[in-house]
């Protein structure tokens, strides 16, 4: 099973694991949160993600963040590795982590794929049909 780590400018990794709690209750306590705030530096913010990372356990980890180019996303660079155990993917949505708790038993080169498929596939222009997914229904009185 992959470990799923969350990195976000404070307060969104906290808030997006109460969202997967409420939605996923069995789910939500494999994931691992790790809120920036304002005065913690790139450094630091590894620091404690490797802790984290060790505490946790497990032998792969997929760590999502909010922003590519931001102080969670460049700290989480930091804790890839060459062997491929860590992978991180940027621009964290609810329907990503929803997707990465639902299959976070696969091996973490299948579950970037659908924690992104799952992200990509969750952003739907409402009031646009013609941009819209076709097998999500948009409606703006929804």
């Amino acid at each position: 099973m992959s470990g799923l780590l969350l990195i976000a400018h404070a307060p969104l990794a906290s808030a997006l694991k109460a969202v997967a709690e409420h939605t996923f209750p069995n789910c939500a306590p494999q994931l691992t949160v790790l809120d920036v705030t304002p005065e913690m530096s790139v450094e630091a913010v590894e620091r404690e993600a490797r802790a984290l990372l060790a505490a946790a356990g497990h032998a792969e980890f997929l760590v999502l963040t909010d922003v590519f180019g931001a102080t969670p996303c460049n700290a989480a660079q930091r804790l890839l590795d060459d062997a491929g155990h860590v992978r991180v993917i940027a621009g964290v949505n609810v329907p990503m982590l929803w997707r990465s708790l639902c299959y976070a038993a696969e091996p973490v080169a299948q579950l970037v794929q659908r924690a992104s498929d799952g992200g990509a596939r969750g952003i739907v222009l409402g009031g646009a049909p013609e941009l819209a997914s076709p097998t999500i229904p948009c409606s703006p009185t929804t």
